[in-house]
């Protein structure tokens, strides 16, 4: 949801966070638009628990770089856009000139973005187009309703390349997260994937 008609920045977006009104909100811009991020309801909390519980549990093994939740995200010559995937990877070498605390003027090497009822495909595309066209090498758009993932590379021409993996799949972390693979099935397990309706 757009919250007004009027250019924003990531440093009017840390301006507003300092403000009691607004400090426990949670925002995100594109192309200078302000958009709130709502909460999330219990399978998009899940599935963003266990996408950074198997990645956290993979770097610390590897120790290649750091796993994030919600962490915002800006190209370093963009000021009017800034992302907060659900959950990011940043390699060590890319963060090595970047700030402990705040946001990062880079994009993630992996940014995984979960469908919400609320969110259209065209939507979390556009997101995923935004981060492949700075600096992001893959982009997993979880879709809680298919059972699956569509995983997201750049393609010629500003175009996304999108591959659908479903239930009988399996996620790879390609050349970013060399062997780093996750089974569709242990984010959808079958006795979440019951219940699903209900909750």
């Amino acid at each position: 949801m757009a919250i007004q008609e009027q250019l924003y920045t990531v440093d009017s977006v840390q301006e507003l966070m300092r403000t009691p009104e607004y400090n426990h909100r949670r925002f995100y811009l594109i192309n200078g638009g302000l958009f709130e991020m709502s909460p999330v309801k219990r399978v998009h909390s899940r599935l963003a628990n266990r996408i950074g519980m198997f990645l956290g549990m993979f770097l610390e093994d590897t120790d290649l770089g750091e796993a994030h939740v919600e962490l915002g995200f800006y190209p370093a010559s963009d000021r009017t856009t800034l992302l907060a995937p659900d959950v990011a990877y940043v390699s060590h070498a890319r963060l090595s000139h970047q700030p402990e605390d705040g946001f990062l003027s880079i994009m993630p090497d992996l940014a995984v973005e979960i469908a919400s009822p609320s969110d259209s495909l065209s939507q979390l595309r556009r997101k995923a187009q935004i981060y492949l066209d700075n600096g992001s090498s893959l982009v997993w758009i979880v879709l809680p309703a298919e059972t699956g993932v569509d995983v997201c590379r750049a393609a010629a021409g500003a175009r996304l390349d999108i591959e659908f993996v479903g239930a009988d799949g399996k996620l790879s972390g390609e050349e970013i997260l060399p062997g780093f693979e996750l089974e569709i099935t242990k984010l959808f397990p079958p006795s979440a994937a019951g219940k699903r309706a209900s909750t």
